[in-house]
């Protein structure tokens, strides 16, 4: 092990991967805690403070290798993605996605609820006439699906999305944590 931390680029490699790994952990550990899921974040807090620790004892061992700096920051930066990337597959949480809809005749809402999305639709008046607007809740983890469905029924709908803080009530809420969609 000594002769591979000797080879400076044996060294800058070790000190991006651990970095990498490191921001990895720290975004998915930051995620977790936003969510308001403690014991996942914790748990990986753990991993998370050991990586650190070992990447920098060795950039700080090293202080004198620019490059082992230059890995360190390139790590991080990698380290960013990597994370986010691996969040986007994760997809906790739900969205709410707000869809008015460019003819109201369209039979939006029955299509989306036979599909098992919650839907709450109202008719309303846009510039340009009569609307459906919709306000539809679902696990993130449906959401470019269900994006993917309301462009197939209405291409020229108008689509804003957001993640809720809190959930609560509701019929549709129980039907999703039993995995009921279609």
């Amino acid at each position: 092990m000594e002769n591979l931390l000797n080879n400076s680029l044996a060294m800058v490699l070790i000190i991006l991967v651990i970095n990498i790994i490191y921001v990895s952990f720290l975004t998915i550990r930051t995620i977790f805690t936003l969510k308001g899921q403690r014991y996942w974040a914790a748990f990986i807090s753990v991993f998370e403070i050991t990586v650190y620790i070992v990447g920098l004892g060795l950039v700080l061992d090293n202080l004198d290798q620019v490059q082992n700096i230059i890995a360190y920051a390139l790590g991080f930066g990698l380290g960013v993605i990597v994370g986010m990337k691996i969040e986007e597959k994760l997809a906790l949480g739900y969205i709410t996605v707000n869809v008015i809809s460019s003819n109201p005749d369209i039979e939006f809402t029955k299509q989306l609820r036979e599909k098992g999305y919650g839907v709450t639709s109202w008719f309303a008046y846009g510039m340009e006439g009569d609307r459906l607007a919709m306000q539809i809740l679902t696990p993130r983890k449906y959401e470019l699906q269900l994006y993917e469905q309301i462009k197939n029924i209405d291409p020229k709908a108008f689509i804003v999305a957001y993640e809720p803080k809190q959930i609560r009530g509701g019929f549709w809420v129980k039907q999703v944590r039993k995995g009921r969609m279609k």
